[in-house]
Formats: C-alpha cells, sequence, structure tokens
C-alpha cells in the first residue's frame, strides 16, 4: 500500500498578500480619485442594503454559507489530520452514538493518544461545544464538518449583528463581509475540526451585541441571546469567556443600580429569570458532564489530561512539573520536546518580552486581520480615545493581561474577542477615511480598496492547489494566517484509512514510528466504540505487549504500518516465532 508524497509548493500567498498591500498603497497616494464616480454607485447600493439590518445579517450569513459550498470542488471537506482535529472527532462521535463517554479500553496503553484522556474514561480532553457542533453535523447529514461550515455562517452573521449595536449599518454590513473573507473560507476555523473557534467568536458575538440592545431596551430576546453568547463560551472558551463577560457584567450591574433608563425591578426579573435559569442549567450539565467524563463535577476539562502527561503548565507563572513515566517515545517528544522548549523561552526576560511585545500580537493581527487589512492600525491611537469604542478600550485593561499570563496563544484563545476585534478595526478604517494629507483623499481610496482587496485575495487562495502557492500552515505556525492550508500527512493517513476499510473483515494497524519522527504527525487515533470499528490503530510496543493486543483482537488482519518511510507503507504483520 504506497501513498504518494504531496507536491512541492511556489510563491508564498503571504508574500503576494504583502506585495498586493504596497501596490494598493502606492495607488491611494499617486491616484487617490482613481474610480470614484465607481466606488460611489457601489457604496450607495452597498447602503442600502445595509440600512435593512435584518436582511443584512442573513445575507452575511448565507455568503459565508453558500461560497463555502460553491469552493468544495477546489477547496474539499478537510481531512483530519492534527491531534486536535481527532479529539474533537472523538467528542463528536460520542455524542453523535448518544453517550457522554466512553470506557477505557482493556488494551489502552497501546491506543494512548495526544489530547485525548484515557483514564478515568476514554474521551477528548476538550470542552464539549465542538464535540457537540461536529455530532449535530454527522447526525443530521453524516458529515461532522457541516456542523462546523453551519457554526461558522452564524458566526458571520452574529459579527454583523454584534456590529449593528456599535457601528453605523454600513460599517456593520462590511465587517460582516470581512469575516466572510478573512474567517469564513480559508482559516483553519473552517478548514480544519479544531479549536472551536467559530462557536467562541459567536458567543461572544451574541454577548457584545445584545448587552447594549438590552439596556437600551430590557426585552426579552436580547436577554435570552445574551444567555445563548454566555452558555457557548461557557462550553467552549470559559476562561477567555470569563474575561469577556467582566467587563459586561460591570456595565450591567452599574445600569441596574444607578441607569436612568432602567425599567422597573419586577419588569427586569421577568426578563432575566429565564435566561439566568438556562445559564443555571448549562452549569449544572457541564457539572455532570465533568463528573461523567472525568469522575468529579469539579474537575474540568483539560485537568486530567494535563495532569497526566505534561510538563508545561497552563499559566504563565507556575513552575515546570515533574516529567511524568511515558509508555511511547512521541508522547514524551510533543509534552517534553515541543512544548517544553517554548515554556524555558518564556522564562527568559528577552524570550518574554519578545512574546508578549512582538510575536503574540503580531500573530493576533496576521490572523484577524492579514496584511491586507493592517493600513487602517495607524489609526489605532485615534480609535483607544474614542467616544464610541471606548468600552472595548476599558476592557482591554482587562482582556490583554488575562491573555498574556496563558501559557499558549493560538488564534482560537482570542476567538471571544473577535466582534470586539473587529469593531476597533472598522472603527480603525472610519478614521482612515477621513484622512486626507494635503487634500488628497487617501484614505477614503485605502478604505475603498480594502473589500475588493480581500476579494482578489481570496480568488487568488483558489488557485492555490493547481498553481502550487505555498500557504502557511498548521502545526507549524499556520494557525498565525488566514489564508491556511494543511500539510499532506493529512491526506496520507486518510488513504490508509479508506483502503483498509474496503478490505473484507475487520483490521488492526500496528503503527511503527521512526526515532526521528515528528510528533504532530500522529496516526494512532480510534473512534468512539472502538472495539467494534472496522479499522483499529494502536502503536506497536515490545513483541510480548504486542503479541497479547494481537490476541485480544483475534479475528482482525494485523498490519504494520511504517509511516516515515516514504512513500509510506503498510504490510502485512509477520507474527513472532514461537
Amino acid at each position: 500500500m504506497i501513498l504518494s508524497p504531496g507536491p512541492d509548493h511556489g510563491p508564498s500567498l503571504t508574500v503576494i498578500e504583502a506585495g498586493l498591500t504596497l501596490v494598493a498603497i502606492a495607488v491611494a497616494f499617486c491616484c487617490p480619485r482613481l474610480g470614484s464616480n465607481w466606488f460611489q454607485r457601489v457604496e450607495r447600493l452597498f447602503g442600502r442594503l445595509a440600512s435593512r439590518q435584518s436582511l443584512s445579517v442573513v445575507v452575511v450569513g448565507g455568503a459565508a454559507l453558500l461560497l463555502r459550498l460553491a469552493i468544495l470542488p477546489l477547496s474539499p471537506i478537510p481531512q483530519p489530520f492534527v491531534q486536535d482535529d481527532f479529539s474533537f472527532l472523538l467528542a463528536g462521535d460520542t455524542f453523535a452514538s448518544g453517550r457522554l463517554t466512553n470506557p477505557t479500553p482493556v488494551m489502552w496503553k497501546h491506543f494512548e493518544s495526544i489530547q485525548i484522556t484515557m483514564k478515568p474514561t476514554y474521551m477528548s480532553m476538550y470542552f464539549p461545544a465542538q464535540g457537540l457542533i461536529l455530532a449535530a453535523g454527522k447526525v443530521l447529514t453524516g458529515y461532522p464538518w457541516v456542523g462546523i461550515l453551519c457554526v461558522t455562517s452564524l458566526m458571520c452573521a452574529a459579527i454583523c449583528w454584534m456590529l449593528q449595536a456599535w457601528l453605523p449599518p454600513s460599517w456593520a454590513l462590511l465587517g460582516g463581509m470581512l469575516a466572510v473573507l478573512r474567517l469564513g473560507l480559508f482559516s483553519y476555523w473552517i478548514n480544519t475540526y479544531s479549536g472551536g473557534g467559530s462557536i467562541a467568536a459567536l458567543g461572544g458575538a451574541l454577548v457584545l451585541g445584545a448587552f447594549p440592545r438590552f439596556i437600551k431596551r430590557a426585552q426579552l430576546r436580547d436577554s435570552l441571546l445574551l444567555s445563548v453568547g454566555v452558555i457557548l463560551l461557557a462550553l467552549s472558551r470559559p476562561y477567555e469567556g470569563l474575561l469577556l463577560c467582566l467587563p459586561v457584567v460591570v456595565v450591567l450591574g452599574r445600569w441596574v443600580l444607578f441607569g436612568e433608563n432602567r425599567p422597573p425591578a419586577i419588569v427586569l426579573i421577568r426578563r432575566t429569570a429565564g435566561p439566568v435559569a438556562l445559564i443555571l442549567a448549562a452549569g449544572l450539565w457541564m457539572g455532570y458532564y465533568n463528573y461523567r467524563v472525568f469522575g468529579d463535577p469539579l474537575t474540568p476539562p483539560y485537568k486530567v489530561d494535563r495532569d497526566t502527561y505534561a510538563v508545561v503548565p497552563y499559566w504563565i507563572w507556575q513552575p515546570q512539573r515533574p516529567e511524568p513515566v511515558y509508555s511511547h517515545k512521541v508522547m514524551r517528544d510533543f509534552y517534553v520536546n515541543e512544548e517544553l522548549g517554548y515554556f524555558k523561552k518564556l522564562h527568559t526576560p528577552s524570550g518574554l518580552l519578545s512574546e508578549i511585545l512582538l510575536f503574540k500580537p503580531l500573530r493576533t493581527i496576521l490572523f484577524f486581520a492579514g496584511i491586507a487589512l493592517i493600513p487602517p492600525l495607524i489609526m489605532l491611537r485615534r480609535v483607544l480615545a474614542d467616544r464610541r469604542t471606548r468600552f472595548f478600550a476599558l476592557c482591554g485593561l482587562v482582556w490583554v493581561p488575562g491573555i498574556l499570563v496563558e501559557m499558549f496563544l493560538i488564534p482560537h484563545y482570542l476567538a471571544p474577542f473577535t466582534a470586539a476585534l473587529y469593531t476597533i478595526g472598522l472603527q480603525a478604517m472610519r478614521h482612515l477615511r477621513l484622512w486626507s494629507p494635503e487634500g488628497q483623499p487617501v484614505g477614503r481610496f485605502l478604505v475603498r480598496l480594502a473589500l475588493p482587496l480581500c476579494v482578489l485575495l481570496a480568488a487568488i487562495r483558489l488557485t492555490a492547489e493547481p498553481f502550487h502557492l505555498r500557504l502557511t500552515t498548521w502545526p507549524g505556525g499556520g494557525w498565525a494566517g488566514a489564508w491556511y492550508g494543511s500539510e499532506p500527512f493529512g491526506a496520507a493517513r486518510a488513504e490508509v484509512q479508506t483502503r483498509l476499510e474496503q478490505l473484507p473483515g475487520k483490521q488492526l494497524v500496528i503503527v511503527s514510528y521512526s526515532p526521528n519522527h515528528s510528533s504532530l504527525d500522529e496516526w494512532v487515533y480510534n473512534s468512539a466504540d472502538m472495539d467494534n470499528s472496522k479499522v483499529i490503530w494502536a502503536r506497536k510496543m515490545d513483541a510480548a505487549a504486542d503479541l497479547e493486543l494481537i490476541h485480544y483482537y483475534k479475528g482482525r488482519t494485523v498490519w504494520l504500518l511504517q509511516p516515515d518511510i516514504k512513500p509510506a507503507q503498510v504490510f502485512p504483520y509477520a507474527l513472532p516465532l514461537k
């Protein structure tokens, strides 16, 4: 069984984006009135749609859904390829089977996998929101990814809806369309099974869009949407969700106690009792979930897995943990070699300062704005002093330190703040639009080019595979950019899985890695109902342990997989001589 290696890559799409952005800036300074009449006509049409705010929200959500479906021939449903993908898919498979967790497999040491908890039960180590969405997609359509697609379209619509509460309608519609282009088509939030970024971003948008509306009119609908947003955050990114909600709670509390337009207490109780009960019910369910999966209602996801395998703590001020005894080299490579180097870097003055002042902000900007939307950030100082966005500037005093004390920073950690980041970016664009050096409308032209430039980049992104453009990738840093592409080793595992499933009978694959195998290229993951699976993936151990595994799964055809031979090959497993 032979697998073809991935194609060589050519020019970098990131370099192309930087070049086009520089061209746009040059044109703005040289010909700032170019196409002015055409832009004015488009802006009038855009403004008419934006004035119908409910329709705008529907258009943004529909665009995210339909455009992603339209490009499936060129950007198909993704294959799982990184540890988080398989962990979340295990959760989705478990929920779709009607269970909250699975019993520990009898031969569990052969199946230990990164980001998977084996004891006290066999389950994903993560919070359940992403798994529930994947389960819904699988149950309703047979494809777990469809759940991510639908949530991502809802996220884009919710961002537009949230922006309508803070900015003029035209700018809210622009923000929604930028979210579609930057996040809804090619980011890893839509093109992997990892992270739950779309869910947390949806929750954050609901919270930040609902609370100013509730203060304005105190309607039950807004308090319900606020509670749904809080629940989504609690089930996906609870720590970052708490950071997001703290300033909101302070503002709501101040309004309830001192607001001039607050309704009578009995009206507030009627319009908040149901949403509060909904949040409490979700909290009780989460406690029950923790009890079933981890053995204690107060033991949250992450904790058991990190306590079992990790040497790097979650918070930046915590000391290194003692190294556990690992049963498999690849597990140690990931938790020690991959994570510990970064931990040690952060515990040097230069490393800490470079991460806080440079690399973490740069990763955030590259993911949410890319290079094309960086120019408006020259107006950031004015935005921070702006009355319209003062709330977000003050929130930064809570949000930024809270994020920086986390050991790692991947863009989906920031997902709850997505709508807030878009608000700040769009307000910067509004200020840039008024920038007229020497009386020339340079800023206005730059803003007008933003959406066409993102559309052009999306079109170029569609040609990445046939023209061998080099994309940012994950793992290895690709989550820093929105124009995402996966490494080919995900396809290799999927091809082996497909071929084995087409063989008669059940199969057992024993995976043997080379000493220099990358722990990021993991192959040993299984479904929720492992024992009844068509294909079981196991780790090679010593001869006696492997023989015990083979005897336990007697009746299966046994294969030896060597993924580090290029191309990867699968051989019939040779039983040791007695």
